[in-house]
């Protein structure tokens, strides 16, 4: 059995689903990256731009670079979709955030798997590990080791498993057997594009995420700019509409890896009850999450602005409350909420 046949098994065992090589070398979507950034459609991720030149060529940051191990970790939880919930009282969190945070569940993975690759390669190996960091557009190396295309959304799609997966690299200084890129089956779908409430995909593989409403509810720290409050709907953090309508997840499988099964209270959470957490309360509850990542005042910004959208009087009064907090992010936006509510039920 060759090294990069050791190399997928041993990923399987540690519970990968998916595991492909590519080469490092230079493909016309890292150019793409660049014209992406360029464009502004990164919006305030100032990360992104600074680490732009090295994404373009990962050997900049290791110069030995030969092979990209990408490894494909599946999280769809056997619960309903985002487009199957209409209760307005409740938010809706993006499936990934369900569980716990996958940077530290795959990095372990990842580590181990290095740890086996330098005990069994016939000389001294360079790596690195990255989960989301780093100098690595994930999704152009998974490509072109085999792991799927880009979809119409910009997410890698897997013909057998669709997109609800992370994605996790390994760079190294070794030379592999290297995978072939997965062939492009959108076809002439769109579904991902026509369903998406703020525009944000301008076009099929073009996103801009200053429209998009994880963008907006996760990384965006100030103000949610006002034309794209409503079609926020009533996300509280991230958004899976995308993913949810994509043809290619009516057969996604359901994991059994309880790190990735719904916390309780996280499957459409009761809007009011997100409001009344106090900043010790939110610690608490999402230690080791994901959504710990929007920050307190961020996640009450999105709290607001779902209850707006939600068109019930009865959030009118923790409204009021809300546009009492001293936090100006916080008061901004309930302050739109309650004007939303009032016009649109007729109480002004």
């Amino acid at each position: 059995m060759s090294l990069t046949e050791q190399i997928k098994h041993k990923a399987a065992d540690l519970g990968f689903e998916l595991v492909g090589i590519a080469p490092v070398e230079p493909v016309p979507e890292l150019s793409f990256y660049r014209d992406w950034i360029e464009a502004g459609y990164a919006g305030k991720m100032a990360y992104l731009e600074r680490s732009a030149d090295k994404k373009s060529d990962i050997r900049q940051v290791v110069p030995e670079a030969k092979s990209v191990i990408v490894c494909a970790k599946f999280y769809h939880a056997p619960q309903p979709l985002s487009v199957e919930k209409e209760d307005r009282d409740c938010g809706w969190i993006s499936r990934y955030a369900w569980g716990d945070d996958y940077h530290d569940l795959l990095q372990k993975k990842l580590f181990e798997l290095i740890d086996f690759l330098q005990a069994e390669a016939p000389e001294p190996v360079l790596t690195r590990a990255y989960v989301d960091t780093g100098p690595v557009v994930d999704r152009v190396f998974a490509k072109y080791a085999g792991i799927g295309w880009f979809g119409k959304n910009t997410c890698i799609i897997n013909q057998k498993l669709g997109s609800w997966f992370f994605l996790g690299e390994i760079i190294t200084s070794i030379e592999l057997d290297y995978d072939h890129p997965a062939p492009d089956r959108c076809g002439s779908c769109q579904r991902c594009i026509d369903a998406c409430p703020t525009d944000a995909l301008l076009e099929p593989y073009v996103l801009d995420s200053r429209r998009c409403i994880s963008y907006l509810t996760i990384e965006l720290r100030d103000d949610i700019p006002v034309e794209t409050r409503a079609g926020i709907g009533n996300h509280v953090f991230g958004c899976d509409i995308c993913q949810d309508v994509c043809p290619w997840n009516n057969r996604a499988q359901s994991t059994r890896d309880p790190e990735f099964q719904p916390r309780p209270g996280l499957l459409a959470p009761r809007l009011d009850e997100l409001a009344s957490l106090t900043v010790e309360q939110f610690r608490a509850r999402f230690k080791g999450s994901p959504i710990k990542r929007a920050k307190y005042k961020g996640f009450l910004r999105n709290v607001a602005v779902a209850m707006g959208n939600s068109r019930n009087q009865q959030f009118l009064p923790i409204l009021e409350e809300l546009l009492q907090d001293d936090e100006p992010l916080i008061a901004e936006h309930a302050r739109w909420a309650k004007s939303k509510i009032m016009t649109e039920t007729g109480l002004l």
